[in-house]
Formats: structure tokens, sequence, C-alpha cells
């Protein structure tokens, strides 16, 4: 669907954007997406640390995988 944008296209983008919001907007507006994106690489490198650390100290149950669970039915 996005394959066949060029750099026109980015440029017709831009302009528009600079129209709607105007030159005074669109520092804040990209200071604000920037933003933004840092704390969401910030917490994604902390969610991995989290879960790297949740890995190495969770036991390991070889056998859980292999036994059944056994089937109650409730009537």
């Amino acid at each position: 669907m996005l394959h066949n944008l060029t750099g026109w296209h980015a440029l017709i983008v831009l302009a528009i954007l600079l129209l709607v919001f105007g030159s005074t907007k669109l520092p804040s507006l990209a200071k604000g997406v920037g933003q933004s994106l840092r704390i969401l690489k910030d917490e994604v490198r902390e969610e991995k640390k989290t879960a790297k650390r949740d890995d190495t100290t969770a036991p390991v149950f070889a056998d859980a995988a292999s036994t059944p669970v056994p089937y109650r039915h409730t009537s």
C-alpha cells in the first residue's frame, strides 16, 4: 500500500503539515514526538531487561510439559 511513495510525496505531506499547523507549532510538535519516542524506547529497553532477568531466575520444570493434566468433569 505504501510502496509507491516517493520523495515528492514526503514534500507534499510536509507542506500540508506546515499549512495546517503553521511554522510556530511544528518545532513543539516535533519535540513532543521525539520525547514520546524516547520514552517508548526506554520502556521497551526496561521491559526487555526485566524479562531477561525473570527468565534467568525462573525455575525450569523439564517434565511439566510432558505430564498430562487430569480432566475433571463437573456437572
